[in-house]
């Protein structure tokens, strides 16, 4: 976009912009914030005095670069009103071009004379000023300019970078009236910023090739210098048998890559591989130009090179010339114009080596016996080496960030990831914000509004900064609100000269961060997948050299590589709350009133992901309760749904009253039907179902026996009252989902005040834990009979879980009751219906001893019809039974199997209203199964009557 909505629309936005009115959306980014900063530093649009200064180099390194080129487009653009202005990394402007000469006296001195300062804190919006701010080709047309001075004007600017370091060090700008605007400019301009930085590299080209030809001419001397020189020309890979390999040889460069970044003389060790060593010599050498550098060499110190090479190593004074020549022609060849140890053969020198350039070398032979064997590695400036140095720490750093971020798949630990990869290699201190909703695992519909300090990391305890947790909210202007907005980094290089006009609005808290020597920063969006996640800034105060080009880009590489993982923890973290949250709504969500049990349960999802297991508390009739749990193998959504199903059929099996052992065959069925429902889903991706495993047990309070059974599940935990500990002797059952295969069950008496521990296999077993080890300890957590279930379940996940688990944990506690003897009324009669009366006026006494007058009508009623139906539909042995619990439950067993069936009498039926006389004098009725016959029972409520 060159002019939002038409010429004129910069003119009424940047008129409404000064008004105070929000433009936000009808003016390019770049140039709002840059107006914003603008205003912020306190700069007038009417203001025309820029600084001056002429303490500036006319004859630098850059101007000598840009000359050639600068002529070119001066003649290119000759004749027309094209002014070219090259300027420094501080915005001053050290060149002036014109198309046509006779400009350069027609336009006021800020136009036209170098040494004016273009930096945006002092011009406001400009070509120059916002290509510093921006890094970046950046365009200014019109009234985008802030300054009234440039509104007749447009210009093109773009950030000339030292190609070794990456820094900014430079900026060409093309100024040109408005009606000169050409699609081919911003091209050119880059295209001629490319070329002075050719250039600027060159010139470390020229100084390298110096250096290598001082050495090799050093060389040469000192070996036409001394008859007996036992110096050898072999290439450094010729050194031992097998050569160099790769590994070697990236392992000497590197090393010698340090010896160059510090200009003195040392000597250091370096292992290689196969037991071998070489010892590099590194000595300072200056060219005849006076290029000062440092030349580094290798000097083999492990196994001896083999007889042949030794023998075919005498040097000539031509053959060293031939290899002073290949030496330099392939060191022009280079990207970084050094010689390498893998580019064939190399000058060496014997120990009469000259003390200059080449250094001294200690002599180990005795005389006549070949010196050490000599190879050049390195040969280069101090400076550049640095960069090389800085150049594989940062790579070193993106390897190592691969490994250390996302080792998780937790949104807050991958952020704290983050920050503890880049301290103290890249930043002092690194702070990351997120939004809530991203911790929450969805996407955040404004993460300005929602920001949330997340973490907090640096060199020092104190960190001055915002603390986690702190609502972030942010100013216009600044350099997080710039990444919100779009901008892939944000640079400040210079805090502490000149205080950000960003930094104004909080400026108490800006003092505080500036107090640390805070120097320089980059803030960086966390971007994945198209999705905002985030902001990362990366703070620089002990380092000396503020942040470059080449930080920012490795802090993108950085936030980049963590909000990939970050987004792939905020997903798993949205699936694994979905997840979590299907489980929870399908385990119980409350225990059921019962007086058979005290019950307390505890439930612990899986770090890695939730599974299938679960846990159910069921009341039967006759004062009876199901405890079951159970697990389903795998995780994840599949593993919670197929949870819920087998939960729910439990619970409609156990209202069958079936007997345990049927229970689990009824479960298995129900496994293997929906095991070969989902095989025509394999297709899609599906994995099936591959099985479960379940406990289910039933204890009678009134005969204070526990029928059980289980289906490949660990065996119950039993605490006796005196303490005991004991595990169930269980028989084990197949897992559910084999089909076919048989359970049985097993009867275990529990006195009262016995607990009855129900677990899954989370509680004991894991990929490095001992099983034997974790049941012991569950032994001794719950060898304290005098606890309360919730106690108790609190005591074994503390003693027996793991901390982080891996697989689900379902924990169970039942502190057994009984129902005392003297509540429990029991009668056995013949099939006589003449004795229906005898029963009905035992059952009123017993209801008056226990002060249930008022159930007395019911009850008989009741009695009648249930007692009248067993003895003419029924067998011996008839029973009734009646039980005071929370209900009053009157039970009629006989020897029949028969099942009783609720009908709707006919007006002209005679018979057929009793079991509906039962349904409407109860609160609930049914019949339940026994291995004699069936029982069946209805319960009235006490307060009925």
């Amino acid at each position: 976009m060159g002019v939002t909505g038409g010429p004129t629309s910069p003119v009424r936005s940047r008129e409404r912009f000064l008004l105070g009115e929000s433009v936000q959306g009808a003016v390019r980014g770049p140039i709002l914030n840059s107006w914003i900063r603008s205003r912020m530093l306190g700069l007038s649009p009417e203001q025309t005095d820029l600084p001056y200064t002429d303490d500036f180099d006319p004859d630098s390194r850059l101007v000598r670069a840009a000359a050639p080129v600068l002529d070119q487009l001066q003649s290119r653009f000759s004749g027309s009103q094209m002014n070219i202005s090259l300027a420094d990394g501080n915005g001053t402007v050290l060149q002036r071009r014109f198309g046509e000469p006779a400009l350069a006296g027609r336009l006021a001195p800020i136009q036209s004379v170098p040494g004016f300062v273009f930096a945006e804190r002092y011009a406001g919006t400009n070509g120059i000023g916002l290509a510093l701010a921006e890094r970046r080709l950046c365009q200014v047309y019109g009234a985008e300019h802030f300054a009234e001075r440039s509104q007749s004007n447009a210009c093109s600017a773009t950030p000339i970078r030292d190609q070794f370091s990456g820094h900014v060090v430079g900026v060409l700008c093309f100024g040109y009236p408005r009606s000169y605007e050409d699609p081919a400019l911003p091209v050119l301009v880059c295209r001629a910023a490319e070329s002075i930085e050719r250039r600027l590299m060159e010139q470390s080209s020229a100084r390298e090739r110096a250096l290598l030809r001082t050495y090799l001419d050093a060389r040469l001397r000192a070996g036409a210098g001394e008859a007996d020189d036992d110096g050898r020309l072999i290439a450094l890979e010729e050194l031992t048998d097998g050569g160099l390999d790769l590994q070697d040889q990236m392992v000497l460069k590197a090393q010698a890559t340090e010896l160059i970044s510090n200009p003195q003389r040392a000597a250091v060790e370096v292992p290689l591989s196969h037991g071998r060593g070489v010892t590099l010599l590194s000595s300072p050498v200056r060219s005849l130009s006076g290029v000062e550098g440092v030349v580094v060499e290798a000097v083999l110190t492990g196994d001896s090179p083999p007889a042949h090479h030794l023998a075919a190593s005498k040097p000539t004074a031509a053959a060293l010339g031939a290899l002073a020549l290949a030496a330099t022609e392939r060191a022009e060849s280079l990207p970084w114009h050094l010689a390498d140890a893998s580019a064939g053969r190399r000058a060496t020198a014997g120990p009469a080596a000259p003390s200059g350039p080449g250094g001294d070398v200690p002599r180990d032979v005795p005389d006549g016996a070949p010196g050490p064997a000599r190879g050049l590695v390195l040969v280069g400036e101090p400076e550049v080496g640095r960069y090389a140095v800085a150049a594989r720490r940062r790579l070193e750093l993106l390897a190592e960030a691969s490994t250390r971020i996302g080792t998780t798949l937790d949104v807050s630990r991958t952020a704290w990831e983050l920050a503890e990869t880049a301290v103290p290699r890249l930043a002092d201190y690194v702070t990351v914000d997120l939004p809530g909703a991203v911790l929450r695992g969805e996407e955040s519909a404004d993460p300005q509004a929602d920001l949330h300090r997340t973490v907090v990391h640096g060199i020092r305890d104190d960190c001055p900064f915002y603390p986690v947790g702190h609502q972030v909210r942010l100013d216009p202007g600044t350099p997080h609100m710039r990444c919100l907005e779009g901008e892939p980094a944000v640079l400040e290089t210079d805090l502490q000269a000149t205080t950000p006009a960003w930094m104004l609005p909080g400026l108490e808290h800006a003092r505080g961060i500036l107090a640390h020597r805070v120097h320089s920063m980059i803030c960086v969006p966390l971007l994945a997948r198209g999705v905002l996640l985030g902001i990362a800034a990366f703070y620089r105060s002990q380092d000396p050299a503020p942040f470059g080009d080449d930080d920012s880009r490795l802090a993108r590489e950085l936030a980049a590589r963590a909000a990939l993982c970050i987004d792939n923890a905020r997903r798993y973290t949205r699936e694994h709350t979905l997840a979590l949250a299907l489980q929870r709504s399908l385990l119980p969500r409350g225990l059921p009133e019962q007086g058979a049990v005290e019950v307390a349960h505890h439930y612990q999802p899986a770090e890695s992901g939730v599974g299938g297991d679960w846990f159910d508390v069921i009341p039967l009739s006759g004062t009876r309760v199901a405890l079951l749990v159970g697990d389903v193998v795998g995780h994840g959504l599949h593993a919670a749904a197929t949870m819920g199903r087998l939960r729910i059929a439990a619970r409609n099996f156990a209202e069958l009253e079936l007997a345990p052992d049927e229970l689990l065959t009824h479960l298995d069925n129900l496994l293997v039907r929906l095991d070969r429902e989902e095989e025509d889903a394999d297709a899609t991706g599906s994995t099936g179902i591959v099985g479960a495993t379940c406990l289910y047990a039933v204890y009678d309070p009134t005969s204070q026996v526990c029928t059980m059974a289980r289906a490949g599940h660990p065996p119950p935990a039993l605490v006796h009252p005196d303490g005991s500990v004991v595990f169930a002797d269980l028989p084990a059952g197949p897992p559910l989902g084999l089909g076919g295969l048989p359970f049985e069950t097993a009867e275990v008496r529990l006195p009262e005040h016995s607990t009855l521990v129900l677990y899954t296999d989370g509680l004991v077993e894991g990929r490095h834990r001992d099983v034997d080890i974790s049941l012991g300890r569950l032994r001794d957590a719950l060898a304290h009979p005098d606890r309360k279930p919730q106690d108790t379940c609190r005591a074994v996940i503390e003693a027996v879980a793991p901390e982080h688990p891996d697989d689900d944990i379902a924990l169970l506690v039942a502190r057994t009751r009984t129902v005392p003897a003297d509540r429990i009324a029991t009668w056995d009669l013949p099939p006589d219906p003449s004795l229906v009366s005898d029963i009905r006026g035992a059952a009123t006494r017993q209801l008056a001893a226990w002060g249930l007058d008022d159930l007395v009508f019911p009850a008989e009623l009741m009695l009648s019809e249930l007692v009248t139906n067993a003895v003419r539909y029924g067998s011996e042995p008839i029973r009734v039974r009646l039980i005071r619990d929370r209900s009053l439950i009157c039970e009629v067993s006989d020897g029949s199997s028969t099942a009783p069936h609720l009908r709707r009498a006919a007006s002209t039926d005679e018979g057929g209203r009793g079991l509906f006389l039962v349904a409407q004098l109860s609160q609930a009725w049914g019949a339940r199964y026994t291995a004699r016959g069936k029982v069946i029972w209805a319960e009235c409520a006490l307060d009925a009557a």
